[in-house]
């Protein structure tokens, strides 16, 4: 067996040799290096080695350098190779995994995780749902930890996160945030690309969504100043174009912020319709919503805009998707209307206003709003009748929430001049 001093006593040779400790680790004494351009002379390498057999042939495994690596380390990792030998498991073979695993786990970020797993649960999802879960992930969860590796984040990064999402009345998407971005962690878990689930820690410090119906202003005159102060602040133009598709529509911002551009038919006919397939559907059928000619003006207005992609709103980060929930819900926000409206609100705000006006159309208005309460169902047996009156209702919601607003095409000019002040 080596010793400390016959090691550092051992001398370089014109060739390399060994001194051998037994087992199959022996310091393999390199030839001294040429005098460098300094003139110093240098030193000779002493490297360790472990020499073993594995399948019928011999292999070597590099053990470090002496003295980075003393005689007492050596023989503790000589032994650790043994016990791998013991489980029929190649030491060298094991040494690549784990500088694999380590290059991995350096540069895996908890966006690059989190797409992995979307990759691999979303094919078996309802679309709509894929499109949520990934639109929640995009607005809320990757522009604040989705370049940090996924080993590094803690609970309370998750905790902050959850809570910006809670402070804007939003406690029900928090809680669902959460639970994906568990999902994540347990998925990087399994995959060997983390160790923990921060995400499980915090649930116990969220608020507890209570059940409430979402703000919504209640007459004709507080909708058409939503929609004033909305359009008078700056913003981009697809967003307020946007935000005026769902309020004279009053369809569900998710239907709205995944409409494609196939799904429009007739726009240059007596008799336009936004056709939502079945997909993205709560009652999982097509929805046909008749579109009133200032709903037409905007496609016209967002084509030159969006037209290339197959969105009508494309997302801002991620063209190749549709925008995120949080987009018109940040221009309330911004413009004033925090607990008192909300994107999804002008659905309640066309229902009231509308059955006021209207009372002996429940069911059609029922119809328009793709419920599936007792009066839609049976207005939904004529259907032919039914469409004509749909379209003459959303027309006449058109008329009544435009009133006195500020044209499409003057809006687009005036947002153009704003952005180029």
């Amino acid at each position: 067996m080596l010793t400390d001093k016959q090691i550092k006593a051992a001398a370089p040779k014109d060739k390399p040799y060994r001194l051998a400790d037994g087992q199959g680790l022996h310091l393999q004494v390199m030839p001294a290096p040429k005098k460098g351009e300094n003139g110093r002379e240098a030193k000779a390498s002493k490297l360790w080695r472990y020499r073993y057999e594995f399948g019928g042939k011999e292999k070597m495994l590099a053990l470090g350098k002496y003295p980075d690596v003393s005689l007492s380390q050596a023989r503790a990792a000589r032994e650790a190779a043994r016990a791998l030998l013991r489980q029929g498991r190649d030491p060298s073979a094991e040494r690549m995994l784990q500088k694999a695993s380590d290059a991995v786990a350096a540069v895996t970020t908890f966006e690059a995780v989190a797409r992995d797993w979307f990759a691999v649960r979303s094919p078996t999802w309802v679309p709509k749902h894929a499109v949520i879960c990934m639109n929640s992930l995009e607005g809320d969860v990757f522009p604040v930890i989705g370049r940090i590796p996924v080993r590094d984040i803690t609970a309370p990064m998750v905790l902050a996160l959850l809570r910006k999402i809670e402070a804007r009345g939003a406690a029900d998407v928090a809680k669902r945030v959460r639970q994906r971005m568990s999902a994540i962690f347990v998925h990087a878990i399994a995959s060997g690309q983390g160790d923990t689930d921060p995400a499980a820690v915090v649930a116990p410090a969220l608020v507890t969504p209570q059940k409430t119906r979402r703000p919504a202003v209640a007459t004709i005159e507080e909708a058409r100043q939503v929609l004033r102060d909305v359009e008078e602040r700056s913003a981009k133009p697809l967003s307020l174009l946007a935000h005026r598709l769902v309020a004279l529509t009053a369809v569900r911002v998710g239907e709205a912020g995944q409409a494609e551009w196939s799904e429009f038919e007739g726009l240059n006919g007596a008799e336009p319709r936004w056709r939502i397939p079945a997909a993205r559907m709560k009652m999982r059928r097509d929805h046909l919503v008749m579109l009133a000619p200032q709903a037409v003006e905007l496609l016209r207005l967002a084509h030159p805009l969006s037209g290339r992609s197959r969105f009508v709103f494309p997302n801002a980060r991620r063209p190749s998707a549709g925008f995120a929930n949080t987009l018109l819900a940040d221009l309330l926000l911004r413009a004033g209307y925090e607990g008192r409206h909300v994107p999804h609100g002008w659905r309640a705000t066309f229902s009231t206003i509308l059955n006021e006006r209207f009372p002996q159309d429940r069911g059609v208005i029922d119809l328009m709003l793709a419920h599936e309460g007792k009066g839609a169902i049976e207005a939904a047996y004529n259907r032919a009748t039914h469409d004509m009156r749909k379209r003459e209702l959303w027309a006449a919601w058109a008329n009544m929430l435009l009133e006195g607003a500020t044209p499409a095409e003057a809006l687009l000019s005036r947002v153009a001049v704003q952005q180029a002040a």
